[in-house]
This record gives structure tokens, sequence and C-alpha cells, in this order.
């Protein structure tokens, strides 16, 4: 008796596999699949996908894997996890600021409806349900630490302002950023206006020498 010919996997069930190891919440884009076929195969594996009701479609060219929650209801990504992958398509670097910057270092308790991102990027927004991205182009030195905790932390102090910031409000970075991200940051430091280094170098100190 012959064995049955293994046939292979269609572009939709490849995809699909590969969203479920990523598990619920994640976003995608297009081209996160290209390596399994071209563009036109992988919009229609997408489309179908969506259409099932597997996948979101959060804006043209950005989807998820949503999450349903027994008493909320249908879950939205973060922030972080839509940036991400609007960087990934565009081949950008993001780095997150202002208000958003400082509620991720429990600098500030406000959670902005607009989560600002720098970027070294084309500048656009992007609305989904009740959250606005903003990417903002900037400049090469704003972008230099981009995607490290002192690049973090030099954004977060900038949006308080040089009046706002005090060893007491950032003390809580000390025991925040690891022994790696304190070595970091004292390499980064003259990237950040000179009024915060002064506050960076205590923060790099860490704990221990508080």
């Amino acid at each position: 008796m012959k064995k049955a010919k293994h046939q292979p996997q269609s572009i939709e069930s490849q995809i699909f596999a590969r969203i479920r190891r990523k598990g619920r919440c994640s976003v995608f884009v297009p081209g996160d699949f290209l390596d399994l076929g071209n563009r036109q195969g992988v919009d229609f594996a997408l489309h179908r996908l969506t259409k099932k009701g597997t996948l979101r479609r959060l804006a043209r060219g950005l989807y998820d894997y949503p999450k349903v929650h027994p008493k909320l209801g249908t879950l939205s990504p973060t922030v972080d996890a839509i940036a991400e992958a609007l960087a990934g398509r565009d081949r950008l670097r993001i780095q997150p600021s202002g208000a958003y910057a400082a509620n991720l270092l429990h600098l500030s308790e406000q959670v902005p409806a607009k989560a600002v991102f720098l970027t070294d990027g084309p500048s656009r927004r992007l609305k989904v349900g009740k959250q606005e991205i903003v990417l903002r182009r900037t400049t090469p030195r704003a972008m230099a630490a981009a995607g490290r905790m002192s690049g973090l932390v030099i954004q977060g102090l900038k949006y308080l302002g040089q009046q706002h910031v005090t060893m007491e409000r950032i003390a809580p970075l000390r025991e925040l950023l690891s022994e790696k991200d304190r070595k970091q940051l004292k390499q980064d430091m003259p990237l950040a206006p000179a009024w915060m280094r002064p506050f960076l170098q205590m923060v790099a100190e860490g704990k221990e020498n508080a």
C-alpha cells in the first residue's frame, strides 16, 4: 500500500501557525510573512483569516490576534505592540517620549490618550479604538539612545521638565534600572540636556549608593 504524499501547507495555515506561536494580543503586518509567499498570497491569506474572525484588521496593513475577555469582551493590543509592528513594517527605530515615556517609568500616573514615539522615519498618526499613536520624526541625536532604557529615562525626565525633576521623584528609577541599564545610562549621559545630567548620574549610581 502506497503512503499518502505529504501535502505542503498553505500560506494561510503557515501564517496562522506562526500567529498562534506569538499568542493572543500580538500584532502583525504583511511583511512579517513574506518569507512564506509573495505579497499577493500573504494579503489574501490575511484577508481570509480576518473574514473568519481569527484576525482583526486594526488599520490598513495592520492586524492583531485578538484576545476575548469573558467580561470585558475583545481586548485591544498594547500600544507598544502596535508601535513595534509599525516600526518593523517600515524598518524604523522608535523611542517612547512625552507623557507616555513618563508613564512607563512610573514618573507620572497619567495614562495619555495619545502615545507619542520619536522615530527616524516619517511622521504619522494611527487611531486604534480610543488610543491614538503618533510617530514623530526627530533628529539623529534624539534617536541615539532609542531602544535602550537610558533613552526612555531621558525622554521621561524631559517631559517632566527641569523645574519638576527632584531626587525624591526619580528615586524609584534607581530600583527600576538594572546594573546593565545603569552602566549604559552613564555612557549615554552626554546625549541628555546639561541640566539633566546630575540627576542621571545619581540614578546611574544605583540604589546601593543612594
